[in-house]
């Protein structure tokens, strides 16, 4: 099954571009910038990759980017990522990027654009992936700073193919960023959110009435609201759904406890993505392979939520009419 898996054209919806920086990049990178990192070895980084919950997670993460500071830097990133994406058979990824994240340490908007959208282009040519650029704002820190952002990125809208809210989801609501995603709405930039990860159903009710996003990232906890899920049923509003981030910061205890059979089988429109692969046990292969068997997904399967994932993707028609028509020959 994992042989066909990697055969079968896959669509990456919900990727945290920093979130794929492995450990031995991370030492790299660290040495060339000059960057104590707080470990003796790469084992010994991995080794902590032993997560209680979302908040234990982020504090590793947003201390992994401190190696990240230089428009090459975010390049080889992107590069060696989508590189490995391509490679198990990956054709279309959607970046995210946390430019909050990295203003606050003093590097430019500009810097980690400049560098993603150059290995997106190059990927492409390279390795024949097509990709797209999400912008998201970090839902712990203040809105008027991700309206500054917004505002601060306008020379770049041609590249970000819409803007996103991630980070820290407990006691920050998507009601925080109403006016924010209202003027992405009016600058005619999609819109996307993370919900129902560790927050309950309700934020991702929030998300769609009041953000007005055309996805949920994650979304898990619409399980929890009978109503919201025939709402999702009926809307067919995608989820980006991460089962094995889910299992690593213990929003299930093990991947059979997963609500992903009961959302499939209420008709919600499912995805699989992996969040974070350098943190939470590989990319889309790994995620696909470790859901067949914990669910016993036959090929069909796997061919629905592929073929989600590339409806609900930011690309043309032509790309998105390819890609259904060599998943339907897999």
């Amino acid at each position: 099954m994992t042989n066909w898996l990697k055969s079968l054209p896959k669509a990456e919806l919900h990727l945290h571009i920093e979130g794929t920086l492995e450990p031995e990049k991370m030492f790299e990178l660290a040495a060339r910038n000059g960057v104590d990192l707080p470990y003796e070895s790469v084992a010994d980084l991995r080794a902590a990759y032993d997560f209680d919950d979302l908040s234990s997670f982020l504090s590793l993460y947003f201390q992994g980017m401190e190696v990240l500071q230089t428009e090459a830097d975010f390049y080889e990133l992107t590069m060696d990522y989508l590189g490995r994406a391509s490679a198990e058979g990956v054709v279309h990824v959607e970046l995210s990027f946390d430019p909050q994240a990295h203003l606050v340490r003093g590097i430019e908007l500009g810097t980690p654009l400049a560098g993603l959208t150059r290995a997106m282009t190059d990927a492409e040519h390279q390795h024949g992936i097509s990709s797209a650029l999400i912008m998201s704002f970090l839902r712990d820190r203040d809105a008027d700073e991700a309206l500054n952002v917004l505002e601060q990125s306008r020379p770049w809208h041609d590249w970000i193919a819409a803007v996103g809210l991630d980070s820290a989801e407990s006691g920050n609501p998507p009601t925080k960023f109403a006016q924010v995603f209202e003027r992405a709405r009016q600058l005619g930039l999609p819109r996307v959110a993370h919900a129902g990860e560790e927050g309950p159903a309700d934020y991702v009710r929030g998300a769609l009435d009041t953000l007005d996003v055309c996805r949920v990232d994650h979304g898990v906890r619409a399980v929890d609201d009978p109503d919201l899920l025939d709402r999702l049923k009926c809307s067919q509003t995608p989820l980006t759904v991460c089962p094995l981030s889910n299992v690593y910061l213990n929003v299930v205890d093990q991947l059979v406890d997963h609500p992903l059979p009961q959302l499939i089988e209420h008709g919600l429109n499912v995805t699989i993505n992996s969040d974070d692969p350098a943190y939470f046990g590989g990319g889309m292969l790994n995620n696909l392979a470790a859901c067949a068997e914990a669910f016993d997904w036959q090929r069909e399967t796997c061919r629905d939520v592929a073929r989600n994932a590339v409806r609900a993707a930011f690309m043309g028609p032509q790309r998105r009419q390819q890609l259904l028509s060599d998943i339907d020959n897999c």
